[in-house]
């Protein structure tokens, strides 16, 4: 006669205590583990002191000035903090910006071209500069910093150059009266009135490319990549991580964001000036790291990139607002940047250890 095994199942093991591996994470170590929780506590420090201290800072119709100036660093601050998570720098920012504007304007100018189609081949140069940066940097092994800076060498010595040969001068020729200027105008340096506040339509790109370039690193499996790439490019090789197109990609990213700041400038104020953007990387990557980047790669935020922008925006016009002196902007920057590195570094710490 049969028996029927009638014992109840095993129960799972219960995972021992203190194993990190299960559970809910408490909402103070979800907190730290953001690698722009230092950025955010910075705006809001800085926001409060300038509200304290600077009455102009408290007029609301002053909001479109401050996000302006915000944006016209964040736009390429947030690409730039995506390049550093996928451990690369890109010195030739702030001469690509004007490397842009100049391309179109001069193109337009000298040709005779229509300024959407001095636009498009600015497009096309940046993105160039962008795929060149990241080309060379695979094929000859050596380190961004070196390949940036001599391609910020080789910009600076181009917009003066070529810019005197074309126009005699040292800014790019007025094409306000050229065919496609306004619509141009409209697309790159439009203003949107909301109530008392003034907003020019580069905030609302700023805010459209911040949003999309944190999908892309958090939901996608591009980001993936970035962020193995970053973290260590042998790794993500040897998983299949396709870190050489991953890496110019970048590059060309940082060449969009130029260009688009770049038609931003033309637009704005009719005409460039060929010795513009001189210094301007050095802002742009102070934004990234006070928003959360480390400078080894592999970790940061978009989101913290664009706060590190905002922060920037208020320190500019909070000093001038409360009537301080504008010769110590500099030095509140690298004492940011140095405050940022060492926030950074305890907030992954701290994030690792709970």
């Amino acid at each position: 006669m049969s028996t029927t095994n009638t014992a109840p199942p095993e129960a799972p093991a219960t995972p021992p205590a203190g194993d990190d591996r299960v559970g809910n994470r408490s909402a103070f170590a979800l907190f730290f583990s953001m690698p722009a929780v230092g950025a955010f506590v910075a705006a809001i420090v800085l926001a409060g002191l300038f509200f304290v201290t600077a009455e102009p800072f408290r007029n609301v119709a002053n909001v479109g000035t401050i996000l302006y100036a915000a944006a016209t660093v964040g736009i390429m601050a947030i690409f730039v903090a995506l390049l550093m998570i996928g451990g690369e720098f890109d010195l030739s920012t702030g001469v690509a910006v004007t490397f842009s504007g100049l391309a179109a304007a001069h193109m337009a100018w000298y040709f005779g071209l229509n300024v959407w189609v001095g636009i498009f081949l600015a497009l096309v140069m940046s993105l160039a500069v962008g795929a060149f940066n990241g080309f060379l940097l695979i094929k000859t092994g050596l380190p961004s910093f070196l390949v940036t800076l001599s391609t910020y060498f080789i910009l600076w010595g181009v917009n003066l150059a070529v810019t005197r040969i074309v126009t005699g001068g040292v800014s790019s020729n007025n094409i306000s009266d050229m065919d496609g200027w306004n619509s141009a105008k409209a697309v790159f340096a439009s203003s949107i009135q909301i109530g008392p506040i003034n907003f020019n339509i580069v905030v609302l790109y700023w805010l459209l490319l911040t949003a999309v370039l944190s999908y892309v690193l958090l939901r996608t499996k591009i980001g993936n990549w970035i962020l193995a790439a970053g973290g260590d490019a042998k790794a993500a090789r040897a998983v299949g991580v396709p870190v050489t197109a991953t890496k110019i990609g970048l590059f060309m990213g940082t060449g969009f964001a130029a260009w688009v700041v770049g038609m931003h400038t033309l637009f704005q104020y009719n005409n460039v000036q060929s010795g513009q953007g001189i210094g301007q990387e050095f802002v742009y990557i102070i934004a990234a790291v006070i928003g959360g980047c480390l400078l080894t790669g592999g970790y940061g935020s978009i989101v913290g990139g664009a706060v590190g922008a905002l922060i920037y925006g208020m320190a500019v016009l909070g000093i001038s607002y409360a009537g301080w002196d504008v010769d110590w902007l500099r030095t509140f920057l690298g004492v940011m940047l140095l405050g940022a590195v060492l926030v950074n570094m305890y907030v992954k710490k701290k994030a690792e250890s709970l």
